[in-house]
């Protein structure tokens, strides 16, 4: 034990005896050679340097968490500094514990010892450097506290430490107990929240400083970090824009750029055998269609409006024509009384919104000045418009189109004109047929009634009445010869004579009877016709207050019905008996402007046409059974099938209306065949046909079959278009009316004419 610590001791006393010697060479040389300040003062900092024993306690902690180099450089000066002083005791163990020692061996040592303290100052000196090294790094380096490089930091989250530092000892995360209850209220409370960042290297949060707060501001609005780089600073030419007298280079040219290669040579011959052979393949050229400007649109069936089951894609605009040609050929470019006409039209109407206009050459063309506007109605067009997806069918049209028979399987019909009755000098307007179907009656604007024969077209009668002839109608009870003629205010009736004497004397018996007082008559009187009247055949007179349109018999033969068409007043219509020469009037209210009036062939039905319905009345109980919508704004005419289940009206509108009465109150069937006002409609007593009359100067006969078989709808087929007549003052057929036997068709029109179709 005695032996170690004197060896402890011995190992402590070189140190001292060190710093002994290295005070007395210092005094030595400060008695030799009087020093400046300037000198003493870096001896100072050399004695306080190389003081290892005076350490403060701030540089001791600091010597523990030195790095592996630091140590490295103490390690040296403690390893041959305990060998010196291990090899000095072993001497004085052998020469024996002598403490007095001679000069020389103290001069010795005390070389020896400066040696050391010249290796110490270089090795701190090197300290020195190696402390400033690390001090001067720059902010801006990577901080490389940890280790782990560059990989997701995610891989660390199950671990207690974040990396490793340059030593290889483990980084551990910080303790961190916040929630997001503590992350909300250190929001609201820090005022340094704003600009703090989370280092995921280190786990720590980071302050940024004013500095990098405005760095960050200013990268991310695009600008340069640094805030004194000018971007525009002026460019330095190398070449500058003045001829120099000097070239900068007057070699010769090599003889080798005006010869051609024999090296380049042979490689191209190598490449085009390749390619030839198809081992060089070349390059695809990238379709560069696109350019910078491109069309957005393209594509738009690939969107996913184009996948929509609706989506209706926008219509392209028509591609332009010559008219939009720069110099157009002569015959696009207006002529004077075109532009005229292109000038008065309303925008909408013409057909260029420009004037075509010719140009010599490209450049003369000015700018458009309807561009913006005509882009700008495109986009009107194009969002504005509402586009409608129709569900096209592949059907045949001719499939559509109804299975009609051939006219020629529904023959007989009339075809041709056979006869024309020549007489009259005015408008024929009404005509009549005998029911035997031998004679015919017509009345006239010229103030003749005149009776014809058929088939020979001689007129055997005619009877001046004095005034406009609106309507005549034929009795059509075969066993008289009578006929009803309408003017101004009086219904004639006449006795033509025209048939055997035992037709004539029952005629006679019909007029002979006496009238009948009655207070529902009103204003109408019954007279007997005397004189020059009484020859012409005309036996009764009735007067009415106001003007006749039109007088229609009674299947029976013994009643008649006047219209008087009035907006005023509610007698327009009158019903007379000729037995007992009475009249009544069988409505109490005005029902509207009354155009035309029927019986019916068998039932006690009467029927009534106002300008857009038609009424049915029953006699009997007096009360209307039936209205049917005509869905025509004016009515003209209206006939009653023999079957007495049909109707037909004509309109102005030129609308012809076939009422079926057991379907429906709304018309069957609607022609519009006819091209203008339909005057006159009329059906066949026999045959399934009926017609019609129109201001365009043409008949037409339609195939109309009935059957009893109610689930069965009828059958109406335009056969014959029949055309003869004249238009006169725009008026043209104003009349109409079958034979009674035949399959023929008898019409009057405005050029005062009548003509027989068989």
């Amino acid at each position: 034990m005695e032996e170690s610590s004197s060896g402890d001791m011995r190992s402590i006393e070189p140190s001292k005896e060190s710093t002994k010697v290295r005070r007395k060479s210092v005094k030595k040389r400060s008695q030799e050679e009087p020093e400046e300040p300037e000198e003493q003062e870096e001896q100072e900092e050399q004695e306080e340097i190389f003081d290892f024993n005076k350490k403060p306690a701030e540089e001791e902690e600091e010597d523990e968490d030195l790095s592996d180099s630091e140590d490295s450089v103490y390690s040296g000066l403690e390893d041959s500094g305990s060998e010196s002083e291990d090899e000095e005791d072993g001497e004085e163990e052998e020469e024996g514990s002598d403490d007095d020692d001679d000069d020389g061996e103290d001069l010795k040592t005390g070389t020896e010892q400066t040696q050391q303290i010249e290796e110490q100052q270089e090795a701190g000196a090197r300290k020195e450097n190696q402390e400033d090294e690390y001090e001067r790094d720059s902010s801006d380096e990577e901080d490389i506290r940890n280790t782990v490089g560059n990989i997701p930091m995610e891989w660390y989250k199950d671990f207690p430490h974040i990396g490793y530092d340059l030593d290889g000892k483990k980084i551990y995360k910080p303790i961190r107990n916040k929630d997001e209850l503590d992350d909300f209220l250190d929001k609201m409370e820090n005022p340094e929240y704003w600009r703090t960042v989370h280092d995921k290297k280190t786990g720590s949060d980071i302050v940024l400083s004013d500095e990098q707060v405005e760095l960050v501001n200013r990268l991310q609005k695009g600008q340069f970090g640094d805030v004194n780089f000018n971007e525009y600073q002026p460019q330095v030419e190398f070449f500058s824009s003045d001829l120099m007298l000097h070239p900068v280079t007057n070699r010769p040219a090599d003889k080798r750029s005006f010869i051609p290669s024999l090296v380049e040579k042979e490689k191209v011959s190598k490449l085009v055998h390749a390619i030839k052979m198809g081992w060089i393949k070349p390059r695809r050229q990238e379709d560069d269609s696109r350019g910078r400007y491109y069309d957005l649109w393209a594509s738009e069936d690939s969107s996913i409006l184009a996948r929509h089951r609706m989506h209706l894609p926008a219509p392209k605009t028509p591609l332009p024509g010559h008219h939009e040609s720069y110099n157009p050929p002569p015959e696009y470019l207006f002529t004077d009384e075109e532009r005229a006409l292109w000038e008065q039209q309303d925008p909408s109407d013409r057909k260029f919104p420009f004037v075509p206009r010719a140009f010599s050459s490209l450049r003369q063309v000015p700018a458009f000045p309807r561009f913006i506007h005509e882009r700008f109605e495109r986009c009107l067009d194009l969002y504005l418009c509402p586009r409608q997806r129709k569900m096209r069918v592949n059907v045949n049209p001719e499939d559509l189109i109804p299975k009609l028979p051939k006219p020629k399987d529904l023959q007989p019909f009339p075809t041709t004109q056979s006869l024309v009755y020549r007489g009259h000098s005015g408008l024929v307007r009404s005509i009549s047929v005998s029911p035997s179907g031998q004679w015919l009656a017509s009345g006239s604007d010229d103030g003749s009634v005149r009776f014809w024969e058929v088939r020979t077209s001689r007129c055997m009668k005619t009877v001046q009445v004095g005034g406009a002839v609106k309507s005549v109608a034929w009795n059509p009870n075969p066993s008289v010869c009578l006929l009803a003629a309408a003017l101004d205010s009086v219904v004639l009736i006449l006795s033509p004579s025209l048939a055997d004497r035992q037709v004539v004397s029952s005629s006679e018996r019909l007029l002979s009877g006496q009238q009948e007082p009655s207070e529902e008559a009103g204003p109408v009187t019954w007279t007997d016709a005397e004189g020059e009247e009484l020859n012409q055949g005309i036996r009764l007179k009735i007067q009415h207050p106001k003007g006749v349109q039109q007088v229609a018999w009674h299947a029976k033969g013994d009643y008649l019905a006047s219209v008087m068409p009035d907006h005023s007043s509610h007698l327009q219509v009158l019903i007379h008996q000729v037995s007992r020469r009475r009249s009544q009037n069988p409505f109490r209210k005005n029902k509207g402007l009354v155009q035309s009036v029927a019986f019916h062939p068998i039932r006690p039905y009467f029927f009534l046409a106002t300008q857009r319905s038609v009424r049915i009345y029953n006699l009997v109980k007096q009360e209307m059974t039936k209205k049917l919508q005509a869905n025509s704004k004016w009515i003209s005419s209206m006939a009653v099938h023999p079957g007495g289940d049909h109707v037909i009206c004509g309109s102005y509108d030129c609308r012809l209306s076939w009422f079926d009465l057991d379907l429906s109150t709304k018309p069957y069937k609607m022609l519009r065949h006819h091209k203008k006002a339909v005057r006159g409609v009329a059906y066949h007593r026999l045959y399934p046909l009926f017609a019609s009359a129109s201001d365009d100067g043409s008949v037409i006969v339609c195939h109309g079959t009935v059957y009893n078989d109610l689930l069965q709808n009828p059958l109406l087929v335009p056969v014959k278009v029949l055309r003869g007549h004249l238009i006169t003052h725009d008026l043209g057929v104003l009349d109409v009316t079958f034979h009674p036997t035949q399959p023929w068709i008898f019409s009057s029109g405005a050029d005062a004419t009548i003509r027989l179709f068989t």
